[in-house]
């Protein structure tokens, strides 16, 4: 076995990396919620899927995408597409029927605490203080959301789908980086979006009924949302998460539902309810106490490391049923 290549990076590339992901992520909350008056969540999601998958042809002819050899890493590979590109896409969009795009943005990101606790119980990490305070402060973030709910301001519907939007979020996201030990990034994210885009296939009457009424804004800002918040955002998704712990950078998702408020605002010309936006706020509140000191220290440490050891590529296996 011979060893693999060494790889370096400056240590604030990854960063770099997420940020532009973060920007991406959050107009294409703003986008699905306008988008939303002229096509079905299904509609949307084989579209978009469907466009990012078309601009990652390319990279495929090229010979840039190493397909598994193996049957079972196939299988983890395309069932983590099918959840990341068509499931969670498609719950996504529903949301956006019943949520504005701001408060969505805040439901969703929860789940960057979602992988710090599943992190600490399934990964042997542990959960500290500072984390168990956090996750208790989100859900109070979370009952004042609820509590918008009952006062008709915030549907029931849409916390749910909001919160399973966040469930299947921070599932793609562990599922995504033990994978990464035996597939590159830009492997798994082309043949992830090619199995999220035959899975929204069934869609495909339905967009073809609704194409012809609705404008052509709707359907170019829904490529959008392919080109770039999907098929550039996962491949440099993936670069930033072979490069650092996925708890510490799913917590940069942090920024999404800001960056998403502003948007909003602008674009749209809307606000979330008072409450649903302090229960927000108090979510962020809580998920940033929890996690941020860790971004900060691996921000810190990042520098050192890098001059005291060049990173390395683990040699890849096929199947990840062996350690690699």
């Amino acid at each position: 076995m011979t060893a693999a290549p060494t790889r370096s990076s400056h240590p604030v590339l990854p960063w770099l990396a997420a940020l532009a992901v973060m920007v991406m992520w959050a107009s294409s909350f703003v986008v699905i919620r306008a988008a939303g008056a002229d096509l079905s969540p299904g509609a949307m999601s084989l579209l978009r899927v469907g466009s990012a998958a078309i601009v990652l042809v390319p990279l495929v002819a090229a010979g840039r995408v190493r397909f598994p050899r193996t049957g079972r890493l196939r299988a983890a590979v395309i069932g983590w597409g099918a959840v990341w590109f068509a499931a969670y896409t498609l719950v996504l969009n529903a949301s956006e029927l019943f949520l504005d795009a701001a408060t969505a943005a805040m439901l969703v990101n929860v789940a960057p605490l979602i992988v710090a606790v599943a992190s600490g119980l399934l990964l042997g990490e542990g959960l500290s203080v500072r984390l168990i305070s956090g996750v208790l402060v989100a859900f109070g973030g979370i009952a004042l959301i609820t509590a918008a709910t009952s006062t008709g301001h915030v549907a029931a519907a849409g916390l749910v789908l909001g919160l399973l939007a966040a469930v299947l979020y921070a599932g793609s996201v562990l599922a995504q980086k033990p994978l990464l030990a035996h597939i590159d990034s830009t492997s798994m994210t082309v043949i992830g979006i090619g199995a999220g885009f035959l899975a929204c296939l069934p869609f495909a009457p339905r967009l073809a009924g609704e194409v012809a009424d609705a404008p052509a804004s709707s359907l170019l800002a829904v490529v959008y949302t392919g080109v770039f918040p999907t098929a550039l955002a996962f491949l440099l998704w993936g670069y930033a998460l072979t490069r650092t712990p996925a708890g510490v950078l799913t917590s940069s998702s942090l920024l999404v539902p800001a960056i998403s408020l502003v948007l909003a605002w602008l674009l749209l010309g809307e606000t979330p309810p008072l409450l649903a936006a302090a229960g927000g706020l108090l979510c962020l509140t809580g998920a940033g106490f929890a996690i941020l000191p860790n971004v900060l220290a691996a921000v810190r440490t990042a520098p050192l490391r890098s001059r005291s050891q060049p990173e390395t590529v683990p040699e890849r296996c096929d199947d990840p049923a062996v350690e690699s």
